[in-house]
């Protein structure tokens, strides 16, 4: 009797071991659905097709197109080895040269200042060199206060207007003005006197180049947005 009453006493305090050993039970919470997160999910991911679908389009729509090789300043003679070609999707209100008028494009002359990396349009050559007919070119010598701060450059369109005589009065009436075009700048001297060259109308030529030979001038850049 005594036997069976340590064997059921240790059992017994066996099982209370194992209980407390024995860990709590985890029960995961249960997921709840988020309609609005599926749905714009859903969105994405019909957006990220239609994505695909234009880029594949549009890849197809590409053209051969003329483009600058590096810098061609206005009035330079174009060659061949200003030139590349380039395959691109433009839009159809966008101007561009196609590769099959490559050749025809050797020995004409930039009508504005050309940057590397650009496509190149057909308003920016022109057949010849300036000044072009009924034209004439005229060198302006300006001082570099009497330029723009930001400078100028071939290609941008001024008006040269007449100005009084040293310290007399302000012209009463408009002053009678020349439009001109820059076509090259040269090096300032030692006086920082620079020479513009720029073309204006033949009609227009000896008279500024009468005011150029007195300084009695001031030049005004004009917008590049504004017809000549």
């Amino acid at each position: 009797m005594t036997t069976t009453s340590h064997s059921t006493s240790r059992a017994a305090s066996n099982g209370q071991v194992t209980h407390a050993l024995r860990g709590a039970t985890v029960v995961a919470p249960k997921g709840r659905r988020r309609p609005g997160l599926i749905t714009a999910g859903v969105a994405l991911a019909m957006v990220g097709a239609l994505v695909a679908v234009w880029l594949v389009t549009s890849a197809g729509d590409r053209a051969d197109v003329v483009m600058l090789a590096r810098d061609v300043p206005f009035g330079t003679t174009l060659t061949a080895d200003d030139l590349t070609l380039t395959a691109v999707a433009v839009d159809p209100g966008v101007s561009t040269v196609s590769a099959a008028d490559t050749a025809s494009l050797v020995g004409q002359v930039a009508a504005a200042d050309l940057v590397a990396g650009s496509l190149l349009a057909p308003g920016q050559v022109t057949a010849a060199a300036p000044p072009g007919p009924d034209e004439v070119l005229v060198p302006l010598p300006v001082s570099a206060e009497r330029l723009p701060a930001s400078g100028l450059s071939a290609g941008d369109r001024l008006l040269v207007v007449d100005t009084p005589a040293v310290a007399a009065d302000p012209p009463s009436a408009a002053p009678e003005s020349f439009a001109a075009t820059v076509v090259r700048l040269g090096t300032p001297d030692l006086n920082g006197v620079s020479v513009i060259d720029v073309v204006v109308a033949e009609v227009d030529g000896p008279a500024l180049a009468a005011r150029a030979a007195t300084g009695r001038f001031a030049v005004v850049l004009q917008s590049r947005g504004e017809a000549p």
